[in-house]
């Protein structure tokens, strides 16, 4: 039905390479630059993050690999969006796993929209005004940035450019990351290249990679790693899914998802270093600070350390020689970057309409327009916004749990029968077989109810049952509740037409 309305979703990857890039596109983003610094120094000991680092190498090869390559082979197969998919491979009784897993991401792109207009406003804010020279001057850049309506008007640019990148589809998707990520990849390159060359870097670097083996006792730094995980690479979020409805018969899962995960977290060991080297060279070397002191300034840069990216790296440039040009650099990458993960997030939530037979221009303008007013919330307030983060990070969690049933309903010899098909790709194994069948639910449900039982009894025993804790078990319990009845109950009327 849908393909007679709209000839974008009948449209292929031209390449290799534009796959390629366009699922880096995917993976690089926020979770790169914003995200996975502040979880490192959030969940780091005494001693250094490197304990968090192992968990999330783990998870790498455990979890979001073969994912990805689950998301690969089913989108290919089914040349469907998420719930489209889960109707065809999982059965019409369980194709309401399919809506959570897009709201999962569709309510992370809420959010993320927002990020996308802050990375655009410091873009701009570096180019027109001097850098700040103190912490009291760049928190009250932040604090000016977040009392003042440009919030509001970045985060539409945001949307709008995004959806101008998808408005011809795939063609336009695969054209705007062809460009992008090879410039996001010089920037990296050379900011890297900048802060570890910084007086001091190596003590940044050092604390980074260092293990604090008692945080390994602890679940949070377990479900800390894997949420991270999944966000870096984009693993159990449906975008692959969305993206891999487009892919040419001949390109195969199993290399594409190693290199766009192996890519990928290679880029958010390079951001680490880049925040890490430079936080410590210039609070450590020049103002004298101790690693508990440096690392308790990461740790409250704003809400759940939302501001340490925009906080403390212009500052910190402003200390450097050719200070203001690698901030311009830094900050034109991180932008880009966030935008490339945003047009795939505008995509998917588009695609869930073509399926229903939507033109596409009125699906990316239905889209353009609840994403811009479910954001204004975390517009409005920080606060929500990283309660959101929490939240539907956790998610991933279940929607990666989701899409490894909806593999094990579609029996999983059989997809793997078919990804080894493919000439020239590497084979998915017994190792993809067991972690997909076995280990991904199994971890999901182990670590969501070891994270509930010491909420209860060890975490927060007087406060875990309020919803109105932004960040305690409860306020994920009804979230998550909502929308799972509302999809169970509707589901007939959801899948009605696909």
């Amino acid at each position: 039905m849908s393909s007679q309305l709209d000839n974008s979703v009948n449209q292929r990857f031209s390449s290799r390479l534009g796959l390629l890039v366009s699922a880096l596109g995917i993976a690089v983003g926020t979770g790169n630059f914003w995200r996975f610094p502040r979880i490192a120094a959030q969940s780091a000991g005494e001693k250094g993050a490197g304990s968090f680092l192992i968990g999330w190498v783990l998870f790498l090869f455990l979890w979001s690999i073969p994912l990805i390559i689950a998301e690969y082979a089913l989108g290919k197969k089914h040349r469907s969006g998420p719930i489209g998919v889960f109707l065809k491979a999982a059965g019409r009784r369980l194709s309401w796993m399919g809506s959570f897993v897009a709201m999962v991401t569709i309510a992370i792109a809420f959010y993320y929209a927002v990020i996308v207009g802050w990375c655009l406003f410091y873009l701009v804010q570096v180019l027109i005004i001097p850098l700040p020279g103190s912490t009291e001057e760049a928190f009250h850049i932040w604090n000016n940035f977040q009392d003042s309506a440009w919030p509001f008007l970045f985060h539409l640019i945001a949307i709008t450019l995004a959806a101008l990148a998808i408005w011809k589809g795939i063609r336009s998707i695969e054209k705007v990351n062809t460009i992008l990520i090879p410039c996001l990849l010089v920037i990296i390159l050379i900011s890297v290249t900048r802060a570890v060359s910084l007086p001091g870097s190596v003590e940044g670097i050092r604390y980074l990679f260092t293990p604090d083996w008692s945080q390994l006792k602890e679940p949070s730094t377990w479900l800390a790693a894997l949420t991270q995980n999944a966000w870096d690479t984009g693993a159990g979020w449906g975008l692959f899914l969305t993206y891999a409805a487009y892919m040419q018969v001949k390109h195969g899962a199993v290399k594409n998802a190693f290199i766009t995960a192996l890519g990928n977290n290679t880029i958010s060991l390079f951001a680490g270093i880049i925040i890490f080297s430079t936080v410590f060279s210039v609070l450590h070397i020049e103002m004298g600070m101790q690693n508990p002191e440096i690392l308790s300034i990461m740790k409250s840069s704003g809400p759940a350390s939302t501001g340490l990216t925009f906080i403390w790296l212009p500052q910190l440039y402003q200390r450097m020689f050719f200070g203001k040009p690698l901030a311009f650099i830094f900050f034109l990458g991180l932008f880009f970057a966030s935008f490339t993960s945003l047009i795939a997030m505008l995509e998917l939530a588009s695609r869930v309409l073509l399926d229903k037979g939507m033109k596409r221009s009125s699906a990316i303008l239905i889209v353009v327009l609840i994403v811009y007013l479910a954001g204004l919330p975390s517009v409005i307030n920080v606060n929500f916004l990283s309660n959101q983060d929490f939240v539907w990070g956790l998610g991933l969690i279940i929607s990666g749990a989701f899409i490894s049933i909806a593999v094990s309903k579609n029996k999983v010899r059989v997809i793997t029968a078919e990804i080894n098909a493919v000439d020239g790709d590497w084979k998915a194994g017994r190792w993809w077989m067991f972690n997909i069948s076995y280990f991904i639910p199994a971890a999901a449900l182990i670590l969501l109810l070891w994270w509930l039982f010491l909420s209860a009894t060890v975490f927060a025993p007087g406060d875990w049952m309020n919803p109105f804790n932004p960040f305690s078990v409860m306020t994920c319990l009804v979230q998550w509740g909502t929308f799972l009845v509302i999809f169970v109950l509707c589901n007939r009327f959801i899948i009605k037409g696909l």
